[in-house]
C-alpha cells in the first residue's frame, strides 16, 4: 500500500511499480506527461472505474495532473468506489521543476494547458464586457460575473470554466484512445514508450 500523496523525488524512485493516471485533458497530457502515464481525463474517470479497479488490484495507482487539484479530486472519488490511489503532490509541474523526465509524442502540436486557456478566456470575456460597457452599462455586468467566478474559484479551488472548456472537442480524448487506454489498463500494459523529452 502506498500513501496518499508522494513527492516527486518520492515517484520518481517508485516509478517502475506504479500504475500512472494522468487526469488532465488530453492536450494537456500530449504536452508533456510522466513516462509510462495512461490519460484518462478528470471528467471520463467514472467510464473507467472498473479498469482503474482491475489495474490498483495489482499494484500502486498513482494519479497525476498539472498541480495536484484535479488528482486529489480524483483520489477522493475513486476512495469513495473503494479504489486506493495516491496523488503526486504538486503534480506535473513540480515534476518538471525538479528536472525528471517527461514524455511527449513526436510531432503532435497540443493545444495549450488548461490554466492558460483559463486565463484567455477569461480574460477576454473581462475585456469583451469593460469596452461593451462604454456603450452599454450592462455589458459591465459580464466582466463582474467573470471576476467573481473568479474569486469562487480560487476560494473553492476548482474552476467551473476549465469544466468547460474541458468539453471543447480539442480537449477531449478520441473514443478509440479512451478504449485502447482501459484496454492496457485492464491488461497492464504500460503505453508505448515515447522519445523523452525535457521540460
Amino acid at each position: 500500500m502506498i500513501p496518499t500523496a508522494l513527492t516527486a523525488d518520492q515517484v520518481n524512485a517508485r516509478l517502475h511499480e506504479l500504475t500512472v493516471i494522468d487526469v488532465r485533458t488530453t492536450g494537456e497530457y500530449a504536452s508533456g506527461h510522466l513516462p509510462g502515464a495512461h490519460n484518462v481525463p478528470l471528467d471520463r474517470l467514472d467510464t473507467a472505474l472498473p479498469a482503474l479497479k482491475t489495474a490498483a488490484g495489482r499494484g500502486g495507482l498513482l494519479v497525476v495532473c498539472a498541480s495536484g487539484a484535479r488528482s486529489a479530486t480524483a483520489c477522493r472519488r475513486l476512495a469513495d468506489q473503494g479504489i486506493t490511489a495516491a496523488t503526486l503532490i504538486g503534480g506535473t509541474t513540480a515534476w518538471t521543476q525538479l528536472g525528471h523526465d517527461i514524455h511527449r509524442p513526436a510531432g503532435t502540436r497540443s493545444p495549450w494547458a488548461m490554466d492558460r486557456q483559463v486565463r484567455l478566456v477569461a480574460g477576454s470575456l473581462v475585456l469583451t464586457g469593460l469596452i461593451a460597457g462604454q456603450r452599454w452599462s450592462a455589458a459591465r455586468r459580464l466582466s463582474a460575473g467573470v471576476a467573481g467566478g473568479l474569486v469562487f474559484s480560487a476560494l473553492t479551488n476548482t474552476c467551473g470554466m476549465a469544466r468547460i472548456l474541458a468539453k471543447l472537442p480539442h480537449n477531449r480524448p478520441k473514443a478509440a484512445d479512451l478504449d485502447a487506454t482501459l484496454a492496457a489498463l485492464t491488461g497492464g500494459q504500460k503505453p508505448v514508450a515515447e522519445p523523452v523529452r525535457r521540460a
